[in-house]
């Protein structure tokens, strides 16, 4: 196995490994308390996702949402795991993917410029003392790199590979909040690129990606293509 053996626990969360992988993973299972904790707290939070309800947002909504979009800045998110006085980077579609159903490939929607990134709050988080970081893979393809640094609040990811989505689709990105909810946290963009997370980073247990329509949702509507746990700050 070419990857960090404790980075497939994720993917075995969510039943993402094959026949080979899964019984390699098992057996390291058995024995690491560490992953047996991870494993544990990813499928809750599989499950706090799935029961996810989709709910139209109004109107109103809806046009003040599109129309402060131009003014939002995405804030930086984090990844990065210690165990047993050593810091893993994890995979999230490996380490913190939930996964199942993901999205078709065509034209990519951007919600907002490119210059509304800020890439010096980006900075702060990546380079900061306490930065943890975690990599992840992307169910249907891809990858991504969280950064996140309690000092900061904030959270950054880092993408490539991703595939386009059509223009009624976005990646979005999400914040787990301590009660275990999920908050809206920006959107990615499909191609290599760097988004600050908005929300409070912080706090936040871990972080996601789903694809929804455009414009995006109050909560999750679809299945995570990859969620990551973050190491208590």
């Amino acid at each position: 196995m070419s990857i960090d053996i404790h980075a497939l626990s994720g993917a075995y969360a969510v039943d993402a490994l094959d026949g080979s992988e899964r019984a390699e993973f098992e057996r390291h299972l058995a024995e690491c308390v560490s992953c047996q904790h991870e494993v544990d707290s990813l499928r809750e939070a599989a499950a706090a996702l799935s029961g996810a309800v989709e709910t139209a947002p109004s109107d109103r909504l809806r046009a003040a949402v599109l129309a402060g979009i131009g003014e939002v800045r995405p804030l930086p998110p984090l990844v990065s795991v210690s165990r047993a006085g050593r810091t893993r980077r994890r995979w999230a579609a490996g380490s913190l993917v939930l996964a199942a159903s993901v999205a078709s490939a065509v034209a990519v929607s951007h919600p907002w410029p490119s210059s509304h990134v800020s890439m010096s709050a980006a900075d702060r988080v990546m380079s900061a003392a306490d930065v943890q970081v975690v990599r992840s893979a992307v169910v249907g393809g891809g990858s991504l790199t969280w950064y996140r640094s309690g000092s900061v609040g904030r959270a950054v990811v880092t993408s490539g590979g991703l595939k386009p989505l059509p223009n009624s689709q976005v990646y979005e990105l999400w914040l787990q909040r301590p009660d275990r909810s999920m908050a809206p946290a920006g959107y990615l963009p499909a191609g290599a690129t760097t988004v600050v997370l908005t929300g409070q980073a912080r706090t936040a247990l871990g972080a996601g990606i789903t694809v929804e329509p455009a414009g995006g949702s109050a909560r999750p509507t679809t299945t995570p293509l990859a969620l990551v746990a973050f190491a208590r700050a």
